[in-house]
Formats: C-alpha cells, sequence, structure tokens
C-alpha cells in the first residue's frame, strides 16, 4: 500500500503473465519492496529470465549473439545490448549478430562500432 490508496482497497498495479509458467503477477512487489517505479516491469523480466531461463509474455529483448563462441546475452534495451556486443568483439576479436526486439540484426565488428 501507499499513501494514496485508502486503507482496505488494494492499488491498481500493473500484470504480467508467462504462457510458459501458466501464471500472472501483479508487480506490486517491484512497485513497493524494490521502488522501481518506471523500471518495474523492466526489473520484474530481467528477475524472472535470471530464475527461468526465459522472459515473460510481451518482453521482447535485443539479442546478442557471438558467431564464433558460445557467448550470448538479451537485454531489454539497445545500449546495453550494443556494449555487450562491442566490449565482446574488441576483447575477443569475435564478430557479434546484433539482433533487435523487431527482428532486424547487424553485425558488430572488432576494431569497429
Amino acid at each position: 500500500m501507499d499513501e494514496h490508496t485508502p486503507p482496505g482497497e488494494k492499488r491498481d498495479v500493473p500484470t504480467v503473465t508467462c504462457s510458459r509458467c501458466d501464471r500472472e503477477w501483479d508487480l506490486e512487489y517491484e512497485l513497493g519492496e524494490l521502488c522501481a517505479g518506471n523500471a518495474a516491469l523492466e526489473q520484474f523480466a530481467l528477475d524472472h529470465r535470471r530464475h527461468t531461463g526465459h522472459f515473460p509474455d510481451e518482453v521482447s529483448p535485443w539479442q546478442a549473439t557471438c558467431r564464433q563462441c558460445p557467448d550470448r546475452e538479451a537485454f531489454l534495451r539497445e545500449r546495453p545490448a550494443r556494449r555487450w556486443a562491442e566490449t565482446h568483439a574488441r576483447h575477443t576479436s569475435h564478430d557479434v549478430a546484433l539482433r533487435d526486439p523487431e527482428g532486424a540484426e547487424t553485425v558488430v565488428e572488432p576494431g569497429g562500432s
């Protein structure tokens, strides 16, 4: 509860579903306990992936996949995905495929950006 919610009434909070888990969650914990604010959905999605190995429904990540070794990561925003791809390419001299949530792909090459 917060100071704007009358006693005895539940706060209207966003929900997240996952068809793979066959569950639905509200984001009360992320909003109240973690004070995640506008990043509540992102925090939930990252925690869900960390503990289940997949993102909830309606969450499409940026994918960074090395074309030479098995390293790969998924991110909810472009900036960290691009940084991971550029850093991996720089340190390993490997090309990294960077795919946006809509499926468009670019390649990050060693020595380039």
